[in-house]
C-alpha cells in the first residue's frame, strides 16, 4: 500500500497506517488484523442502534454545555446517516471480537469523527478537530454503549419476529376457516388416533404461533432496562451525575422506545442473564417452527394436503418434488436453537463487573431473530399456498378402526370393541389398514345405522368439546 493512499495516525500502541478514504481510525486498522475469525461483519442492526446511542450522548453533553453545539450539529448529522444505512461499508470489523465490543465501539466512534469532521470542512483524521474519544465518546465506555445498544437492536429484532409471526398465524387461521368442514383421521405416536378436521389441525398450530407472538411481544418488556450513563463498570465514574439521568431521556426520544435507566447499573452492567431469558422465549417458537414445519412434510407425504410445488426435487429421478420449505424452515430453527445455547453460554462465561463476551451474545441473538423471522415469513407463504385433499382425506377417516372412538358415548367400550374385532374378520389380514381396505364407517353404518352414525362423525360433533350427556347411554 503506498504512501499516497494511505494516512498515520496514533493511538497507545504507537503510529500506524490507514487507508486515507476509509472513515475508520487506527484501532479499526488493527483489530481488521487482529480478528479475522469468522469471516462475518457485526450485525448491521447493531451498527444501526451504536449510532442512536452515540446521538443520544451527543444530545445530553450538547444541552449541558459538554459539548460546542456545531460539534454536536455535526455528530448528530453523522449519526444520523449510520442509523439509515449510510457508510455501512465502513464497519469491517470481524463479529467475534475480543475486548467486550470495544472494536466496534471504537469503528463507531471513529467512523462518525471522521465523518463530524468532514461536515466541520476538516480532513479525515484531523482529530484536533473532533476526536473520537475525547469528543464522540465523551462521558461514555464500551461497556455501557455497546450492551445499551444491543439492547435495542434486541428490541427492533423482536418486533420484527412478532410481525413475521403473527402474518403465519393468520395463514394457519384462514386454513382453519377453509378446512373446516374436511374430515380426517388423528394421529398420534405415528399411528392412527380419533378422528378429527383438517382445519382442528390448523387452529392447533395457529394457536402455538399465537403463543409465539405473545412471548416474543412480551419480551421487549425485558429488554427495555438500560445501563447508559454507568460507564467502565456501572458507577458512572467520569460522567456527571447531570449527564447520567439526562441521557436515557434524549435516548427514549431518539428511538421512540419506552427506555428506563436501570435502578442496580451495576448489576446491569456486570450481568447479561436478560438475553438468555428473551433468547429462552425465542427458543420456543424455534421448537414450534420445527415440530410444524415437520408436521405440514408428514401431511404432504400422506397426501392430504398438497404444498405448493417449488423447485425439482432431484437431479436423477426425473419428476421427483420436495418439501423445500419445510426442510429449509426446519433446518433455521435447529440453528435458532444452537444460537441461544450459544447466548447461554456466552453468558454464563462473565466475569466480575462486564461481560467480556457481548459480541458473542450480540451475533448469536440477533441471526436467532433474523433466522426466526424469514423462517416464520417462509413458512407463512407456504401455508397460505397449499391446498387440502379432502379425498384422500376421507379415505383414511373412513377406513381406520379409529372411528368407533367417536361411538364410545352411545355404545361402550366393550361393544366398541367387539366392533373392531368384526370387521377386522371381515376385512382379512391383507385389507387391515390404510386406503383401499374396507370401509369400517360402512361397516359401521351397516351395524348400527346410517343416522347414528353420520352424527357421530360429522365435523361439527368431531370438534366440539366433549358430548352432549342427555343422561342416558346406550351400551347395548
Amino acid at each position: 500500500m503506498g504512501k499516497e493512499s494511505t494516512r498515520q495516525e496514533e493511538d497507545l500502541l504507537g503510529r500506524g497506517d490507514v487507508p486515507a478514504a476509509a472513515y475508520w481510525g487506527l484501532h479499526t486498522q488493527r483489530a481488521l488484523g487482529n480478528f479475522p475469525i469468522s469471516g462475518r461483519r457485526v450485525h448491521a442492526s447493531l451498527i444501526r442502534a451504536l449510532a442512536l446511542v452515540k446521538k443520544a450522548c451527543a444530545a445530553a453533553n450538547g444541552e449541558l454545555g459538554y459539548l460546542d453545539p456545531k460539534k454536536e450539529a455535526a455528530i448528530a448529522a453523522a449519526c444520523d446517516e449510520i442509523a439509515t444505512g449510510q457508510l455501512a461499508d465502513q464497519f469491517p470489523v470481524d463479529a467475534l471480537q475480543g475486548g467486550a465490543g470495544t472494536s466496534t465501539h471504537m469503528n463507531i466512534n471513529e467512523v462518525i469523527a471522521n465523518r463530524a469532521i468532514e461536515r466541520l470542512g476538516g480532513r479525515r483524521g484531523d482529530y484536533a478537530l473532533i476526536h473520537p474519544l475525547e469528543t464522540v465518546n465523551l462521558h461514555q465506555s464500551t461497556n455501557d454503549v455497546f450492551p445499551t445498544a444491543l439492547k435495542i437492536a434486541a428490541i427492533f429484532a423482536l418486533r420484527k419476529v412478532s410481525q413475521s409471526v403473527a402474518g403465519l398465524q393468520g395463514a394457519c387461521q384462514e386454513k382453519e376457516k377453509t378446512f373446516a368442514a374436511i374430515v380426517k383421521i388423528g394421529r398420534t405416536e405415528l399411528q392412527e388416533a380419533v378422528p378429527m378436521t383438517l382445519g382442528a389441525e390448523f387452529a392447533a398450530f395457529a394457536e402455538a404461533f399465537s403463543r409465539d407472538r405473545w412471548r416474543t411481544y412480551k419480551g421487549e418488556e425485558r429488554l427495555r432496562v438500560v445501563n447508559l450513563g454507568g460507564t467502565a463498570i456501572g458507577t458512572g465514574l467520569a460522567a456527571p451525575r447531570d449527564y447520567i439521568f439526562l441521557v436515557i431521556e434524549k435516548l427514549r426520544e431518539i428511538t421512540g422506545l419506552g427506555l428506563a435507566r436501570g435502578e442496580n447499573l451495576t448489576g446491569e452492567t456486570a450481568n447479561a442473564d436478560v438475553f438468555v431469558e428473551v433468547s429462552g422465549l425465542l427458543k420456543a417458537l424455534a421448537t414450534n417452527l420445527v415440530k410444524i414445519a415437520n408436521d405440514l412434510r408428514l401431511l404432504h407425504f400422506t397426501g392430504e394436503i398438497r404444498l405448493p410445488p417449488l423447485q425439482a426435487g432431484s437431479s436423477i429421478m426425473p419428476g421427483k418434488v420436495n418439501p423445500v420449505i419445510p426442510e429449509a424452515v426446519i433446518q433455521a430453527g435447529i440453528k435458532a436453537m444452537a444460537a441461544d445455547t450459544i447466548i447461554a453460554e456466552a453468558v454464563s462465561r462473565g466475569t466480575w463487573q462486564i461481560n467480556e463476551f457481548l459480541p458473542l451474545i450480540a451475533d448469536a441473538f440477533l441471526e436467532e431473530t433474523d433466522l426466526l423471522s424469514a423462517a416464520a415469513e417462509l413458512l407463512a407463504t407456504q401455508v397460505r399456498g397449499l391446498t387440502a385433499d379432502a379425498a384422500r382425506c376421507r379415505a383414511f377417516f373412513d377406513q381406520s378402526p379409529m372411528l368407533v372412538t367417536a361411538l364410545l358415548p352411545l355404545i361402550g367400550y366393550e361393544r366398541a370393541t367387539a366392533l373392531i374385532r368384526e370387521f377386522h374378520q371381515a376385512a382379512g389380514p391383507t385389507d387391515a389398514a390404510g386406503p383401499g381396505c374396507g370401509s369400517i364407517r360402512v361397516f359401521l353404518e351397516n351395524r348400527l345405522g346410517r343416522e347414528l352414525v353420520e352424527q357421530a362423525l360429522s365435523p361439527h360433533q368431531l370438534t366440539a368439546l366433549g358430548y352432549r350427556d342427555h343422561g342416558h347411554h346406550t351400551q347395548g
